[in-house]
């Protein structure tokens, strides 16, 4: 007993030592206290979006001790809220390597990890000419922090000029009074504030300020990259921007309550086929607020309750689109998360009150009047999953139907899933994926049945079944099976992986009518 005692106060003290050494505080509390609120917007939906709730609190002062807490965990999943206090710059920020994490110098990393939480605390937290690269992880919350100036060319450089930005199979993202700045455009430097690129899905960015840069931020890099949407923007700021208040290419959007002053070329760009639902934002002293631009691939938005306060709008030609200077709605966009609107003429005031880092974390309860959040309550679930039904009888319409997806792994075909064949499958080339059904005519269907190889019951852990057609969520859940849903007429369906254990394998995707 003796020896084992000494082993762990020389671990202890081993521990202390390196918290000494890199700024990292380590605390045994489990308490989030200084998380405030709840998520919002998309990112309730796949499951929620918690971050490190439930985990240990510890407080970093340096990037280093913010690596340090990562590469400490047991596993990479292990929940933890990382409170963060001081500058973070490129002097204090190394890379720490571990089983647990996968960090860089120069940026701070969250690579290939999942359930965690940075929050700023006491004088605030700025990560100074130094970003935050989000890639291959999920259920990460950003809340009350200061990034500026983040460069992709020049001295010095990270996270290829970005802010904040997501990459590479990102799910469930909640960043929150945040303030993302930088002192220029492309030209200086400086890239976008706010990006999301190949396969960045669930994302929400709320009573945040984005100010004084060339771009405000892009869902998808390319017209090509069209994998990644949800995402929420409300009751941010938007304030000295070029362009990309934010650039759209594929996906959905729901963008309500903002404010958007002094846009100098354009403001929100729907393109390649992106589908905006833009509520009650206040437009002032700026040009092109929305619309397709520079490019002759089209977005769709629909509008409603919107503010236009000195908005100039220039004439359509080619690939320059704008929606003014009567916008008027041209698509339909289902919300599946509940939220309350502030009327658009408060929302300058609102917004003020309450957005960026360092504001008291305020927030609006809809008639216009900030109010605290009550502190975050990890037990309270959203968006509850719908479990399987009893397997459904009748005839299975996914025969003699098409199919195709996402991705597929060496070996499967999409066509798998519709062969009435259990003992063929399909698997996506990685743990997350999509695979449909579709017909060449609108088909009535209510109910569908997700059978797993052989071998892989229970491999697929989160799921959503979408309406191809309009984005829809149709149902969601935790295990596959046997789902029932409100009788849609539809020529697509789509059954999207969110999370497994391993490679799921969908050996068939069977649609019924009734």
């Amino acid at each position: 007993m003796k020896k084992s005692a000494a082993v762990r106060l020389g671990a202890t003290l081993a521990t202390a030592a390196l918290a000494a050494a890199t700024g990292l505080a380590v605390s045994t509390s489990s308490a989030s206290a200084a998380v405030t609120g709840s998520a919002t917007g998309y990112a309730t939906q796949n499951g929620g979006t918690t971050g490190g709730a439930g985990g240990q609190t510890v407080r970093a002062t340096t990037g280093t001790a913010i690596h340090t807490a990562l590469c400490n965990r047991a596993s990479s999943s292990t929940p933890i809220i990382i409170e963060v206090q001081g500058t973070i710059n490129h002097g204090n920020t190394t890379k720490v390597s571990g089983s647990s994490c996968n960090t860089a110098a120069g940026v701070i990393e969250l690579k290939q990890i999942s359930n965690v939480t940075i929050v700023g605390v006491g004088s605030g937290a700025v990560f100074d000419q130094l970003g935050i690269h989000i890639r291959e992880s999920s259920n990460i919350i950003i809340q009350n922090v200061t990034v500026r100036n983040v460069k992709k060319s020049g001295s010095p450089t990270s996270n290829g000029g970005d802010a904040i930005g997501m990459e590479s199979g990102v799910r469930n993202v909640w960043v929150d009074h945040a303030t993302l700045e930088a002192s220029g455009g492309e030209s200086e430097g400086y890239d976008g504030l706010f990006d999301m690129k190949d396969n960045t899905q669930y994302v929400t960015l709320s009573y945040s300020i984005l100010r004084n840069s060339g771009r405000g931020g892009l869902i998808g890099s390319s017209e090509s990259d069209r994998s990644n949407g949800y995402v929420t923007f409300h009751h941010n700021k938007y304030e000295n921007i070029d362009s990309r208040t934010p650039l759209l290419r594929g996906g959905i959007a729901h963008i309500y309550n903002n404010h958007y002053v002094d846009l100098h070329e354009s403001g929100i760009n729907s393109r390649a086929g992106a589908r905006a639902k833009v509520d009650n934002n206040y437009f002032e002293d700026s040009k092109d607020v929305l619309g397709t631009f520079y490019t002759s691939e089209a977005g769709y938005w629909q509008v409603g309750g919107n503010v236009f306060d000195n908005v100039t709008w220039s004439a359509r030609s080619g690939d320059n689109q704008p929606a003014g200077p009567n916008p008027t709605s041209n698509t339909s966009v289902s919300i599946p998360y509940s939220y309350s609107l502030d009327n658009a003429n408060c929302v300058p005031d609102v917004v003020n009150r309450t957005a960026g880092a360092n504001k008291g974390n305020q927030v609006s309860n809809g008639n216009c009047t900030p109010q605290n959040p009550g502190p975050t309550d990890p037990t309270d679930p959203t968006d509850p999953p719908t479990d399987p039904t009893d397997p459904p009888t009748g005839t299975n319409l996914s025969l003699g139907a098409g199919a195709d997806g996402s991705s597929k792994a060496s070996g499967t075909s999409y066509g798998n899933v519709i062969d009435g064949n259990t003992g063929s499958y399909w698997s996506p080339s990685g743990s997350t994926g999509s695979v449909s059904v579709k017909w060449s005519s609108a088909t009535s269907v209510s109910k569908a049945h997700i059978r797993e190889a052989s071998g892989s019951a229970g491999a697929i852990r989160s799921w959503r079944l979408l309406d191809h057609d309009t984005g829809a969520v149709l149902a969601s859940g935790s295990t596959a099976g046997a789902v029932s849903f409100p009788r849609t007429s539809l020529k697509k369906i789509t059954f999207e992986i969110t999370g497994s254990n391993g490679t799921p394998r969908v050996a068939e995707f069977e649609t019924y009518g009734g």
